[in-house]
């Protein structure tokens, strides 16, 4: 019996990022080493549709509809300085021993590439209505579509989000995948 097509869809467990390495007209993409979100809150897909409406002897006679960009919004509660990398672009710099250690991202004009990456979240096992199930999306080529928001809160807990829209694989022409697992499975 085929696995049911429909479930709920209970939280969100991780997150990971994966550098775009390579997508070649004929041939596989490549990805770089998964990066954790961490502290994932929200992962939030959304698209726009571009309608065109024919209008002729004073009456509408036809209408036709085109996706014309998706979106994906996350949140996170902690800061990771590989993901800025991953996002923005920019390098990371490890420097000093205990107890005086530092990591260091750094932007810069020549840095600020804005490269492609893949997104994935997933729900916790149980997170659907199999037992023991759980589910993904895979959002396969994103670019950074705003600055992401950082900084501080006053007495409270500043969470991290940012906005990427989404392009198809230029050599498999995926955009976004959406699998429901009966087994649960981790993102890889």
């Amino acid at each position: 019996m085929p696995l049911q097509r429909f479930t709920r869809v209970y939280g969100i467990q991780d997150a990971k990022i994966s550098a775009l390495t390579a997508d070649p007209a004929s041939g596989t993409p490549t990805y770089g080493t998964a990066i954790d979100v961490p502290g994932i809150k929200t992962f939030e897909v959304s698209g726009d549709v571009e309608v065109k409406t024919l209008r002729g002897d004073n009456k509408k006679l036809a209408t036709n509809s085109a996706l014309s960009n998706v979106q994906v919004a996350v949140s996170h509660a902690k800061v990771s300085l590989d993901v800025l990398v991953a996002i923005l672009g920019g390098e990371v710099t490890d420097s000093g021993t205990t107890p005086a250690q530092k990591s260091r991202w750094d932007l810069k004009g020549s840095t600020a590439t804005f490269p492609a990456f893949k997104l994935e979240g997933v729900t916790p096992a149980n997170g659907t209505d199999l037992i023991g199930g759980d589910f993904h999306v895979v959002l396969h080529k994103l670019t950074l579509s705003a600055f992401p928001d950082l900084g501080f809160a006053e007495e409270d807990y500043r969470i991290a989000s940012f906005t990427a829209d989404a392009d198809p694989l230029t050599s498999t022409d995926d955009w976004i995948s959406i699998v429901l697992n009966e087994t649960a499975a981790a993102i890889v």
